[in-house]
């Protein structure tokens, strides 16, 4: 019996439905090595080495994520980021320089999902993909808040889980998916003091790590578009090397005898506020 040289991986390979990645990077050598590694872990690689070629490519929608460098020939990667965020929502994971905090706070808020700083291991990248990749499948199957909650209200903001919005003070709020997952995480526990630890492996879908950043990045870009929404003040709290914490407005009951309406505060805990 005639057997076909063809590797029988190959022939199943084909009949699976492989995540296409677009690879934007002008180190030629980089894509190759990387795009070898992706392909033996089941996805189907793509690269461009120029910004604006890239930037084609990218909005054609038949990519899952882009994995884009900073440092590019033509456009580079901000300007890549910016136009792609006018008319696409395709995951991007941000390739940076090691130790250029400012391309990652760009990154970020232009809207990037996350950043890489170079150099680094294969198998890193490969956990950073997997991670957007179902945090964003999770957002279209329209995954519940904690708790299976379909819709959480404090202090003025509301999120809806099943229809993936927010508003603030009856603002609609403009918000990456990690910013949404974030908002609930904390929204599920108000008042409550969340460590970087349990938010990082909650919301980034990674293990926490002290020098990265993105969780704080993320959570000011948040703050910040609480705040633009309806100045409702500081309503998440950083409690300074522990975590985070959403406020909660908490109602005082006139003492006896006053006439005067009921004042409101905000019950915070001991915190302070970091950018």
């Amino acid at each position: 019996m005639w057997l076909s040289s063809r590797p029988i991986w190959a022939d199943l390979r084909q009949r699976i439905i492989l995540e296409p990645v677009l690879i934007i990077d002008d180190d030629i050598e980089l894509c190759s090595m990387l795009e070898d590694y992706l392909v033996r872990h089941g996805f189907n690689v793509s690269a461009e080495h120029n910004g604006e070629l890239g930037l084609h490519r990218a909005l054609t929608g038949e990519f899952s994520i882009v994995l884009l460098d900073v440092m590019l020939p033509g456009l580079d990667g901000f300007e890549v980021l910016r136009r792609l965020r006018t008319s696409s929502q395709v995951s991007v994971l941000l390739l940076t320089a090691r130790g250029e905090d400012i391309d990652r706070i760009v990154g970020l808020e232009i809207g990037a999902d996350d950043y890489l700083p170079k150099p680094f291991n294969p198998r890193e990248l490969l956990a950073r993909v997997r991670a957007i990749l179902r945090r964003t499948a999770a957002s279209r199957s329209g995954r519940s808040a904690p708790s299976g909650i379909k819709h959480l209200s404090v202090g003025g903001i509301e999120l809806d889980s099943g229809a993936r919005t927010a508003t603030c003070n009856g603002v609609e709020l403009d918000l990456t998916n990690v910013e949404f997952e974030l908002l609930g995480a904390l929204m599920g526990a108000p008042g409550q003091i969340l460590t970087r630890e349990h938010l990082t492996e909650l919301v980034l879908d990674r293990r926490f790590n002290p020098f990265d950043r993105s969780l704080d990045m993320h959570v000011s870009r948040l703050r910040r578009k609480l705040d633009d929404a309806a100045q409702l003040g500081d309503q998440i709290k950083t409690i300074r090397s522990v975590g985070y914490q959403l406020a909660v407005p908490v109602v005082h009951a006139p003492q006896s005898g006053s006439q005067g309406p009921s004042s409101r505060t905000t019950h915070t805990g001991h915190a302070s506020r970091e950018s």
